[in-house]
């Protein structure tokens, strides 16, 4: 079982979603982390939180939890304090296979991200993150439909505007940076509308359920119970 730590948000989580248990073919369990909003946690950045973050992570390991992923892709500036605490491996976020996707395009080329809050995603985080620099960046309209639904939630999803959303940051992203071989979308949210950003760009784009799609197949395949301390 793979154990991911979502946010407090208040919207529908569709297949594709990390937070959706039917967007993986292995069983994952959820937990919500005391005072995990998006707003304290990304645009407050409050890392006051770590603790609760901590040990509701603890709490999927105690309950059989082989490793630890997260529905937010601006938790990777805990990713090292995470690995520091817990005695199973952590993926906090989709930005952290910036570096990889970057080493896998032709020469000249680099690596574009897509998130949530262009904002708020700081130089700091991006280097926490092992994102290559002048990695160019591009976020969804604030006043969108896509912002405003993860930001303060939503009784019904309007898949279409947030396709829409994602995919006109996509356009902005390779028309402002014709170098632009792949994109990375940094939102655990994105998945669901991957297609729509292929098709407005026409470049490969990885998202964070195949990351931990990727992550747990290396952790299945042993299915270890690490002991801290006890790691090769």
């Amino acid at each position: 079982m793979l154990g991911i730590l979502t946010l407090d948000t208040a919207f529908p989580r569709i297949w594709g979603d990390v937070g959706c248990a039917e967007t993986f073919d292995f069983p994952v369990r959820y937990a919500t982390p005391t005072g995990a909003g998006v707003d304290l946690v990304v645009h407050r950045r409050d890392d006051s939180t770590l603790p609760a973050f901590v040990a509701a992570a603890q709490a999927l390991v105690d309950a059989g939890a082989i490793g630890i992923a997260t529905t937010c892709g601006f938790l990777a500036r805990w990713q090292d304090a995470m690995t520091a605490a817990l005695a199973v491996p952590v993926l906090t976020s989709s930005i952290l296979q910036a570096g990889l996707v970057m080493r896998t395009l032709p020469m000249g080329r680099r690596v574009g991200i897509v998130t949530y809050s262009a904002a708020d995603l700081t130089p700091e985080l991006l280097d926490a993150a092992g994102v290559p620099p002048r990695s160019p960046i591009e976020g969804v309209d604030p006043a969108g439909t896509f912002a405003r639904t993860i930001r303060h939630g939503t009784a019904k999803l309007d898949v279409e505007a947030m396709a829409a959303d994602v995919a006109a940051a996509a356009r902005r992203l390779v028309a402002a940076h014709r170098d632009v071989g792949a994109i990375v979308l940094e939102c655990a949210n994105m998945p669901p509308y991957r297609g729509a950003v292929e098709a407005a760009t026409g470049v490969p784009v990885y998202d964070a359920a195949q990351l931990v799609r990727w992550f747990h197949a290396g952790l299945a395949a042993t299915a270890p119970r690490y002991a801290r301390g006890d790691l090769w």
